[in-house]
C-alpha cells in the first residue's frame, strides 16, 4: 500500500493529478443526482460583448489628426461608415456646438493636467433629431517627453446615467448660480432711477461679472445715431469716431440695435471676420468670446448691449437664455431711467423758472447763493430763497421749505415766494411780513404748510432783524473766527400758524461785524437720514469755520462736502451773506446784539444763553458770571419800568491808550429801552424785595451809566477783561 488513492475522481469534480479546473462530461448526459444538463453555450467575443452594451472604440492620433471609430462607435453617433470620413470634425454632424465645446474642455483640461485619462457626458444629436445621452472615456498616451501623442478609449450610449452622474448636479449648479446672476442683476438695477444710475451699476464693481462677463459696454439709439455712454473693464477709451456713430451694421452694437439680432461669437477672431472695422483696434479687444444683445423695450430699440470675455468660449442654450433674459432686464430698466430723467428735467426746469434767476448786487456787501435739487429720488422739493433790495438800502434775505417733494410743493414754493417777497418790498417788518406770508399760504387750496427765515439787514449799522417761521436760524462768522448759531425766536411754520389760531413771528436783533458772514440754509445742508440733524449743524459750522474766506468758494465748498455726500436725497438752498470791511478800520469791534419783548419772560434766559457762549470765546474768564448777573438785573428793570422790550447790545471794546486802565479791553453791555424816565439809584432796606438792581451792577461792574438814545435811553455798564495790561 503506498498509501495513495488511484481511484479516478467522478466527473465534473476537481482532479489535483491532472490539474486545471473541473472536469466535464462531453456532451448531455446524466449528472450525479440523474437529472440532463443543457448543451454547452458558444463564447462571446470582446467585440460582441461592447455591441450588446451600446458601446463602441476608438482610436485617436493625434499627430495625424485622424479618429478611427469601430462599427459599434459608429452606431452610438448614428452614422453611417460611407457618412464619417475619420476626421474629429466630421462628428459635428451629431454633436452640437455647446456639447462639442464642453467635450473639447474635458479633453484639454486633462491634457494641460497631465492627467491619464478623462471622462465626459455629452450629447448626440441623432438622425432624426432626437438627443441622446453619450459618454467617452479614453486613455491618454504619452512618450517619454509626455507629450501626448494618442487617446484611446470607449464612447457608449448613457441613456439616463447623467439624472445620477456628477454633470447633472454641475448643470444643477450651473442654473443656480444664472439664477443668482439674474437675481442680482434686477435687485441692483431696481434700486436704479436715472440713466446715469443704470450705467453705475453696470460700470461699478462686479457689473460685468453680474453677466457672466469680463468687460462690456453700453449703448444708446437716438434716432439714427448710436451713442455709448458707458465702457467697462476695457483698456483705454472709446476709439474716436466710435462713440457716436451712424447706425448701421458696420460696428456690432449698432447692428444688434438695428437688426434686433444677438450675435453669440466665440472668439475674437471671429468678431473681426464679420465686423472688420474693428481690425485696427485689436489691441483694444479681448481675445475671448464676444455677445452683443438689443436692448428692446415695449417693441422699441432703446440701445444695445456688449459682453467680452478673456477666453474664446461656444456659448450653451442655456448662456444665450441668460444673455437675452438680461438684457431685457437692462432694457427696462433703462426705459424706466429715460423716462424718470424726461420727468426729472420738466419738473427741476419749472422749479427753476420759479426761483431767482439774477442776485442782485448789494451796497457794503457780497452775497452768494446755491440750489441743488435732490440727486436722488423721483420728485422735486419745495426749497427756496430770495434776496430782496428793499427801501433805504437795505436788503431782505430769505429761506424757506414747502411741504413734501413734488410739484404741487414746487408751485406752492413759487406762489409763496411772490407773496413773500411783495410783502417784504412794501418796507413790513419782518414778523409782519411773516404773518401776511402765513395768512396768504392758509388761504390757499392746500393742505401744506411751510418753514421759513427772513432777515432784514442793514448792512451800513450791521442790524439784523430776524424772524423766524419752524425754520433754522441764521449762523453767523465773524472776523476773528468765531461761529456761533445765535439764538432767534420763532413761532410755528407758515400756513400752521395761522391755522392754530397763532400767526406771532417775534423779532430778533442781531449785529453782523464788518468782515462777517452769515449763513441761511435749508435743512437738505445739515439734515441726513438715520443721524440727530444736531451733528449736521455742527458739521456745518466747522465748515464754515475752517473754510475759505472767498464767499464763492465757500458756498461750493459747503454744497460738495456737506450736501453731496450726505447722500443727497433732499433739495438745498443756501444764502451767504458777507458784511465788507468798513472804511478805514483794521479790526471790526466784536459785538451782538438781541431784542426782549416786554411779553416774552423767556427773552432774558436767551440773553444769558448768548452771553455764556459769547464770554466763553471772548475769553472773560471770572467776569463772565459777574457780565451775566448784570445783564439780567438791566434786562429786569427795563421790563419790569417800561412799556417797551428791551435792545441788549454786548461790545468788546479795544485798549483806549493815555486813560486810566485803558492799556485792557473791556466788555461793554448796554440795555435799550423806549422809556424816558431816568433809572434812579435806590437804597433799600433789609426787608425790602426789589430796588438792589442798579446796585448790584454797580458793584459788579468797573463803570457804569445812563445816556439818551433818541426816543429811549441806554443802561450800559462796563467790565475790564482780566489778566490784561
Amino acid at each position: 500500500m503506498t498509501g495513495h488513492d488511484t481511484t479516478p475522481p467522478p466527473p465534473g469534480r476537481y482532479d489535483p493529478r491532472r490539474g486545471g479546473g473541473p472536469r466535464r462530461t462531453a456532451g448531455p448526459g446524466p449528472g450525479t443526482d440523474g437529472t440532463r444538463r443543457p448543451p454547452p453555450r458558444p463564447p462571446i467575443g470582446l467585440a460582441e460583448r461592447l455591441a450588446l452594451n451600446r458601446t463602441g472604440t476608438f482610436d485617436w492620433d493625434l499627430d495625424s489628426g485622424t479618429l478611427d471609430l469601430d462599427a459599434c462607435g459608429l452606431e452610438v453617433f448614428d452614422l453611417r461608415p460611407d457618412e464619417y470620413g475619420g476626421r474629429p470634425g466630421a462628428l459635428a454632424a451629431r454633436i452640437p456646438p455647446e456639447e462639442g465645446y464642453r467635450l473639447d474642455a474635458a479633453v484639454s483640461q486633462a491634457v494641460q493636467d497631465g492627467a491619464p485619462s478623462y471622462g465626459t457626458y455629452f450629447r448626440v444629436l441623432c438622425r432624426d433629431g432626437t438627443p441622446r445621452w453619450t459618454h467617452a472615456q479614453g486613455h491618454i498616451l504619452r512618450d517619454r517627453d509626455g507629450r501626448p501623442y494618442r487617446i484611446v478609449g470607449l464612447v457608449r450610449e448613457a441613456g439616463t446615467e447623467p439624472a445620477d452622474s456628477g454633470l447633472l448636479r454641475s448643470l444643477q449648479e450651473n442654473r443656480q448660480r444664472q439664477t443668482v446672476m439674474v437675481q442680482q442683476t434686477t435687485a441692483a438695477l431696481s434700486r436704479a432711477l436715472s440713466v446715469a444710475d443704470v450705467t453705475r451699476v453696470l460700470t461699478g464693481t462686479g457689473g460685468a461679472r453680474r453677466f457672466g462677463a469680463d468687460a462690456l459696454i453700453l449703448g444708446l439709439v437716438d434716432n439714427d445715431r448710436f451713442e455709448v455712454i458707458a465702457v467697462a473693464g476695457l483698456p483705454g477709451t472709446t476709439p474716436e469716431g466710435m462713440d457716436v456713430s451712424r447706425l448701421d451694421d458696420t460696428l456690432p452694437l449698432s447692428d444688434a440695435a438695428l437688426s434686433r439680432r444677438a450675435a453669440f461669437l466665440s472668439s475674437r477672431g471671429e468678431l473681426i471676420a464679420r465686423y472688420p472695422r474693428l481690425r485696427p483696434y485689436l489691441d483694444r479687444i479681448p481675445t475671448g468670446s464676444a455677445v452683443f444683445l438689443p436692448l428692446v423695450a415695449q417693441d422699441r430699440v432703446i440701445g444695445a448691449l456688449g459682453l467680452f470675455n478673456a477666453v474664446p468660449k461656444q456659448h450653451t442654450a442655456e448662456d444665450r437664455n441668460l444673455a437675452l433674459a438680461l438684457a431685457g432686464v437692462v432694457a427696462q430698466s433703462l426705459q424706466r431711467a429715460t423716462l424718470f430723467d424726461q420727468e426729472r428735467e420738466f419738473a427741476t426746469g419749472l422749479q427753476a423758472t420759479m426761483l431767482p434767476r439774477v442776485v442782485p448786487d448789494i451796497a457794503g456787501g457780497e452775497v452768494t447763493v446755491r440750489y441743488h435739487a435732490a440727486s436722488t429720488g423721483r420728485d422735486i422739493g419745495g426749497d427756496w430763497y430770495d434776496v430782496i433790495p428793499l427801501p433805504q438800502g437795505r436788503t431782505g434775505l430769505v429761506v424757506g421749505d414747502v411741504q413734501g417733494h413734488d410739484t404741487h410743493a414746487a408751485a406752492v414754493m413759487g406762489q409763496l415766494r411772490i407773496a413773500l417777497r411783495a410783502y417784504a418790498t412794501e418796507g413790513h417788518a419782518p414778523e409782519t411780513v411773516l404773518v401776511r406770508a402765513s395768512r396768504f399760504l392758509a388761504e390757499l387750496e392746500t393742505e401744506r404748510f411751510a418753514t421759513c427765515t427772513y432777515i432784514q439787514a442793514d448792512l451800513e449799522s450791521g442790524a439784523l432783524h430776524v424772524a423766524r417761521a419752524g425754520h433754522l436760524g441764521p449762523l453767523i462768522w465773524d472776523a476773528a473766527g468765531h461761529t456761533d448759531w445765535h439764538p432767534v425766536r420763532g413761532g410755528l411754520p407758515l400756513g400752521l400758524a395761522t391755522a392754530f389760531g397763532q400767526d406771532h413771528f417775534p423779532e430778533t436783533q442781531l449785529f453782523l461785524e464788518p468782515d462777517s458772514t452769515l449763513l441761511l440754509c435749508t435743512d437738505g445742508l445739515v439734515e441726513t437720514p438715520g443721524e440727530d440733524i444736531t451733528a449736521g449743524i455742527d458739521a456745518l459750522a466747522a465748515a464754515v469755520r475752517d473754510g475759505p474766506a472767498e464767499l464763492e468758494a465757500l458756498a461750493d465748498r459747503l454744497s460738495d462736502q456737506l450736501w453731496a455726500r450726505s447722500g443727497s436725497d433732499d433739495d438745498m438752498a443756501l444764502v451767504l451773506l458777507h458784511r465788507a470791511p468798513s472804511a478805514g478800520t483794521t479790526a471790526a469791534t466784536p459785538r451782538f446784539r438781541l431784542h426782549v419783548h416786554q411779553a416774552d419772560p423767556s427773552g432774558a434766559s436767551e440773553v444769558r444763553a448768548m452771553l455764556r457762549r459769547t464770554m466763553d470765546q471772548w475769553r472773560a474768564g471770572p467776569i463772565a458770571y459777574d457780565i451775566e448777573v448784570a445783564a439780567t438785573e438791566l434786562i429786569t428793570n427795563a421790563l419790569t419800568h417800561t412799556d417797551s422790550g428791551a435792545l441788549v447790545t454786548v461790545e468788546l471794546l479795544p485798549t483806549r491808550p493815555g486813560t486810566p486802565g485803558g492799556a485792557r479791553r473791556r466788555i461793554r453791555l448796554e440795555v435799550e429801552d423806549r422809556s424816558s424816565r431816568w433809572p434812579r439809584r435806590r437804597t433799600p432796606g433789609e426787608t425790602a424785595t426789589s430796588g438792589r438792581g442798579l446796585m448790584m451792577v454797580e458793584a459788579l461792574s468797573d463803570s457804569w451809566g445812563a445816556e439818551p438814545r433818541g426816543n429811549g435811553k441806554a443802561l450800559w455798564c462796563e467790565f475790564a477783561l482780566p489778566g490784561e495790561e
